[in-house]
């Protein structure tokens, strides 16, 4: 791994606005000019200083706290320093614009992070939970980026990497005997060694999913015929009335969007307009952007009346949805009907009698919604995963999966074999950074905050 380059970088590393502190950061190679230029005495490593932060001509700039971490025990694995003052805008840029001329440049976002990543400070996936914890929309998802930037994440992936290894070792050394490669496979039990770590890796791949939920959030989409209660359920769920309700069919023209939190997950509910045959143009349009919502979501809550359990037309909306999209069954007025609360479990799917205008059964649609994306489960145990994650895990089943498929032969290909578990190591090791392409690193650490 390439060290960090030798320049030394400064920036604000406390969020734009007024606030009781502010901090500025500093990392190099080598700080004591910026340390002599602005507090003008040595600074004792990790201790707490009361000091005065000094201009150019000596004035007082602000006075505040300096903390100084020597290379190579700081976050970054350089020297560090930190100026705690007050949190202005104008005198943390008077502190910046002080570093900048005594020889530091303006750090680029998530450069601090990248260095502690070339200096070996952190590997990728704890390093991109830095920005993860930073950016969590939930106490859970916060906690799971916590996970990751600890190294419960990576520390999963080099378990499965090592049995890799090992059975990677085991396979090149049988191919030295083409003879008896048969006998040497079967006597090592190498189908049952590759099991195992494919039941590894699957699990992993559930954390991760549940995860990525977490740090994406969920899409859902309400569909249905007019006045059906659609923006009644969307206000029951956010707590508030955002959608206009009337007795009027076809009041919603546009699709309406909130945000609630559903079990530790960011749920983006998108209320549409009803589906119907219309004249209407501007209705028109707006059943248009209902189905270009429904063709993004990750979840459809088909809303119905109760006292019409069986309308064609909710057959027909079902049935022009993508066979894919998870869908739940939401049976709404069920005060008028009659019914009582109730969640039922039929033809792999999900159904919930509700009233959105009371706010009975609304606790069962929030279950349903985390069933049907397979989110309710114990949340906690999860890696706040990214995309590119997911798809390097999916790329190293993926490739076990094949493996598997040669071991079944009766003349297994050991070659073919070998490059297969090759191929899911190096998918493991893209995740931590052992292999990671230089352009990759590049549009992981500039989605950082600068000063992070």
């Amino acid at each position: 791994m390439a060290p960090a380059p030798a320049e030394i970088i400064a920036a604000v590393a406390t969020p734009p606005g007024r606030g009781g502190i502010g901090v500025v950061r500093v990392s190099g190679p080598d700080l004591a000019p910026i340390v002599a230029g602005l507090v003008g005495r040595t600074l004792a490593p990790r201790v707490a200083t009361v000091a005065t932060f000094r201009g150019k001509n000596g004035e007082a700039l602000d006075q505040g706290i300096a903390l100084f971490y020597p290379a190579p025990a700081s976050y970054t694995g350089e020297t560090v320093l930190e100026m705690h003052g007050h949190g202005g805008p104008a005198v943390l840029s008077l502190l910046l614009n002080r570093c900048l001329d005594l020889g530091a440049r303006l750090a680029a976002p998530g450069e601090f992070t990248q260095r502690a990543f070339l200096n070996g400070k952190l590997d990728l996936a704890q390093a991109e939970g830095v920005a993860d914890l930073i950016e969590a929309a939930t106490t859970t998802a916060a906690r799971a980026a916590a996970r990751s930037l600890t190294g419960a994440f990576s520390h999963e992936i080099h378990v499965a990497v090592d049995a890799l290894v090992e059975l990677r070792m085991f396979t090149e050394a049988t191919l030295d005997f083409p003879d008896e490669d048969i006998e040497f496979v079967r006597a090592a039990d190498a189908a049952g060694k590759l099991g195992a770590i494919r039941e590894r890796l699957a699990e992993i791949v559930a954390r991760a999913r549940q995860g990525s939920l977490l740090r994406e959030g969920l899409g859902a989409v309400l569909i249905g015929q007019p006045n059906v209660g659609k923006s009644s359920l969307l206000n029951q769920l956010v707590g508030e009335d955002i959608a206009i309700v009337t007795a009027e069919p076809g009041t919603t023209r546009d699709a309406i969007r909130s945000r609630v939190e559903i079990g530790g997950i960011p749920l983006h509910i998108i209320d549409t307009a009803g589906l119907r045959p219309t004249a209407d143009t501007v209705e028109k349009l707006g059943i248009e952007r209902t189905w270009a919502a429904i063709a993004q979501a990750d979840l459809a809550l088909i809303v119905t009346d109760a006292r019409e359990p069986d309308h064609p037309a909710d057959a027909e909306i079902a049935a022009r949805l993508p066979a894919q999209l998870p869908r739940v069954i939401v049976r709404n007025k069920i005060d008028l009907a009659g019914l009582e609360p109730m969640r039922d479990l039929k033809n792999g799917g999900s159904e919930v009698l509700l009233s959105a205008m009371t706010g009975a059964g609304i606790d069962l649609l929030r279950e349903a919604i985390l069933g049907a994306v397979g989110a309710d489960e114990d949340m906690e145990g999860s890696f706040l995963a990214r995309e590119r994650h997911l798809q390097a895990l999916h790329a190293a089943a993926s490739h076990l999966a094949v493996a598997a498929a040669y071991l079944e032969l009766s003349a297994p290909p050991l070659e073919l074999f070998a490059e297969e578990l090759r191929a899911a190591q190096t998918a493991l090791t893209a995740i931590t950074g052992e292999f990671s392409a230089d352009d990759l690193l590049g549009v992981i650490f500039s989605r950082f905050c600068i000063g992070k």
